[in-house]
Order: structure tokens, then C-alpha cells, then sequence
């Protein structure tokens, strides 16, 4: 082990009591993790490093078991974080370019599901490391190799010069399938909550809400969904009507649930723009 990753990972559970993991959560409490800000102009992405946003799910190794967003734990195989230490990890369970949801049946059906030999877990952070963001990466990518296994890896981090660079790598990553960028700032100590040491960067920004009514359809959709009503967690109201597919319109997002949409940008009264469903949250 290096210098750099046992100074990251031992410092904090050496003072720690018998039996505590750095940087765990409370038994059954929700990790606390960092959220992405939206990229803006004006911002240098120099002072970034620069990775590929994973289509995924969210995953967090307590040191015990893995967590989804909102605590709850996901069933993965006894084989599958056989290997993972004892600290904690942030990452994204991932199968792939466009297989979001081969890899949401796969984790919904548990640990008996055949597809998890081809799930990976995409490591991006090293929770209990301290340090810069360029380091713990760097430890990541020592204790990825140290793991040795096929289906966990720290995913790529790159630098850009600047704006042109990183729009060029941004258009690569759309033509091969991907959906956009995430920045992290280097020199960036572990934080949690939403911030602008870390951002993301796609066509079209996307947002949570929570499902309060299903609103009957007409015409081709009578009997089924039209639309949902849905309320963001600062109070706005909304109608989600386009991209439901048919078997989400005979069965939609229970009320209560939490729903990802996808948007161009806000309106003057803050509503998003051009919304539309994208998947139900897992987690």
C-alpha cells in the first residue's frame, strides 16, 4: 500500500471508536454524499477533474453493506462485495452505455438476478480519505487495483484546458452514447450536499419531484395516465405528461414516489421547460 493511500484511509479509523466505520451512516439512515450542481458559463473547468457521467445507481459501501441514496439497502451478491474493505466507497452501479433499465430490473430482483455478472461498480470517491479530491482519486484507483476484480474499477478522471476542451470531450462522449460530463473540483476536501466543487454537464439539465395525483388521459390514452402531478421539494407544481411509455401509463409511478424528469431550462416563473418523465428513482 503507498504512502498516499494509507495516510488517506488510516488517519480517521485509527481514532475512531471500536466498531465505527469512517464516514459511515447511522444504521439505516441515508448517506450523506455530495450532490452535482448544474454547470454554468463562466466557470474554469481547469481547475476540474473531469469525468464521464454514468447512466447508473447510485451505490454507497458503508464497509458493511451497500446503500442506495436514501438508505435503503441494495441487495447485491455475497460474491459481488466479497472484496470491498472495510471503508467507505461512493459509487455507481453501472452496465453500460443506454442499459439504465436492464441494470434497474437487474437490482430490483436482488441478489438471485442473473445479470449482476455483468454489473460494475464505478468507484468516483473515497469518503473517509480526506485530502484533495485529486487524491482521493488517485487512492481510489490504488485500491481499485488492490480489490482486483473485474466489476469494480474508479472510473477515469481527466483534466481539460479549458472551455473548447472540455466541449470537444463532451461531444465525444454524446456520440458514443453517453450522456454528458461530471466535474469535480482537484483541490476539493470531501464535502456532502449539493455544491460546486462538483457539477454536471449535458444537453438537458434534470430534476426530482415527488408524485402527488395521477391526471386521467384522453383520446388515445383514455383508461390510462395522461399525465402526473408532481411537486419539487421546494413547493413547485408541475404536470409531467411526454416521455411515459405505454406500460408506465397503465401502471404509473405509485403516489408518493419520487420521479427523475428531464428539462431544457426555466421559465420566468421558475417551472421547468419542455419537462418530461424520465424514469421513477429507485432509491
Amino acid at each position: 500500500m503507498s504512502m498516499l493511500l494509507r495516510n488517506l484511509l488510516c488517519g480517521l479509523a485509527l481514532s475512531l471508536p471500536m466498531g465505527l466505520v469512517a464516514g459511515a451512516p447511522a444504521a439505516g439512515a441515508a448517506p450523506a454524499v455530495l450532490l452535482a450542481a448544474e454547470f454554468r458559463p463562466g466557470i474554469d473547468p481547469a481547475a476540474y477533474l473531469v469525468s464521464e457521467k454514468l447512466d447508473g445507481i447510485r451505490a454507497y459501501w458503508d464497509g458493511k453493506q451497500l446503500l442506495s441514496r436514501s438508505g435503503r439497502v441494495i441487495d447485491a451478491p455475497d460474491w459481488f462485495v466479497a472484496a470491498l474493505p472495510a471503508t467507505p466507497l461512493d459509487g455507481e452501479l453501472w452496465l453500460g452505455r443506454g442499459r439504465f433499465e436492464q441494470l434497474a430490473a437487474t437490482v430490483q430482483r436482488g441478489r438471485e438476478a442473473p445479470g449482476w455478472q455483468e454489473v460494475r461498480y464505478m468507484l468516483f470517491e473515497l469518503p473517509a480519505g480526506g485530502g484533495r479530491f485529486a487524491e482521493r482519486s488517485a487512492a481510489l484507483r490504488e485500491l481499485a487495483a488492490q480489490i482486483d476484480r473485474p466489476w469494480v474499477a474508479a472510473i477515469p478522471q481527466f483534466s481539460t484546458v479549458d472551455r473548447g476542451d472540455l466541449e470537444k470531450r463532451l461531444a465525444e462522449v454524446l456520440a458514443g452514447g453517453g450522456e454528458g460530463l461530471m466535474l469535480h473540483r482537484a483541490d476539493a476536501p470531501y464535502q456532502t450536499g449539493r455544491s460546486d466543487l462538483l457539477l454536471k454537464m449535458k444537453p438537458w439539465q434534470d430534476g426530482e419531484a415527488e408524485v402527488i395525483a395521477h391526471l386521467p388521459g384522453k383520446g388515445k390514452y383514455a383508461g390510462q395516465l395522461g399525465a402526473l402531478r408532481v411537486r419539487t421539494a421546494d413547493g413547485r407544481e408541475f404536470k409531467l405528461g411526454s416521455g411515459l411509455s405505454d406500460a408506465e401509463r397503465r401502471a404509473p409511478p405509485p403516489l408518493g414516489s419520487i420521479v427523475t424528469y428531464r428539462f431544457r431550462e426555466l421559465t420566468a416563473r421558475g417551472l421547468p421547460r419542455f419537462a418530461s418523465f424520465l424514469r421513477l428513482r429507485l432509491d
